[in-house]
């Protein structure tokens, strides 16, 4: 294979799997639910056939400390911002956050994790592959990721720049973990930032038409 073709090939699965990704979100969580399985065996066979390694992927403790340190440096403003915006829009008023309760928080660290697996592991490896440009791969990724939080009009431009900051800090650290414990954290805050009238619970695709708030 040559090199255009591979970076070709690298380029269309990252396309493919979030083109898939989208699909499972629009249409076929509802109408076939064990479509599900499609993604640990994407992942599966992507990385065995690419030949990834625990640290290509980012599932790696030797760099954490170096990682975590890089990541606060751009996501603690971040965090102070949203605090702020919070508090201008009255968030003061609003209820705890039930993701603050230890059990539901692990449980939505969880499902960031799966998400820097699918963002970071392979949609951002690939393409870091196919452009041999973290700039450019960074932007791409972002901009995929921003797009499968639509129509939330909330949840799209901050999930376009968070992962913007995410695949950028992946390529330069090539460590997922640091990055899921802070889109967790960022994650419970915009939930209590924003009214849940703008980001009907976090909700996307279909799923943020049907929301009734009570």
């Amino acid at each position: 294979m040559t090199a255009n073709s591979s970076r070709l090939v690298h380029l269309l699965e990252a396309f493919g799997f979030t083109a898939y990704v989208a699909w499972y979100i629009w249409q076929l969580q509802a109408a076939f639910w064990y479509s599900w399985i499609v993604f640990p065996l994407w992942l599966a066979i992507s990385f065995a056939l690419h030949r990834d390694t625990p640290r290509s992927l980012g599932w790696r403790a030797d760099n954490l400390w170096t990682a975590t340190k890089r990541s606060a440096v751009v996501f603690l403003p971040c965090i102070f911002g949203i605090c702020v915006l919070g508090l201008l829009l009255g968030g003061s008023q609003r209820l705890i956050h039930p993701l603050l309760v230890p059990k539901r928080f692990f449980g939505y660290l969880a499902f960031c994790l799966m998400q820097q697996v699918g963002l970071n592991s392979l949609v951002t490896n690939r393409l870091l592959a196919a452009m041999e440009s973290p700039v450019r791969a960074s932007l791409m990724a972002g901009t995929l990721f921003g797009l499968l939080h639509w129509p939330n009009p909330v949840l799209v431009p901050l999930t376009w720049v968070g992962g913007i900051l995410m695949s950028w800090l992946f390529a330069k650290e090539r460590n997922i973990l640091p990055l899921t414990l802070w889109q967790g954290v960022l994650g419970t805050l915009v939930w209590w930032a924003f009214p849940v009238a703008w980001h009907h619970a976090m909700r996307v695709g279909p799923g943020f038409y049907h929301f009734h708030a009570h």
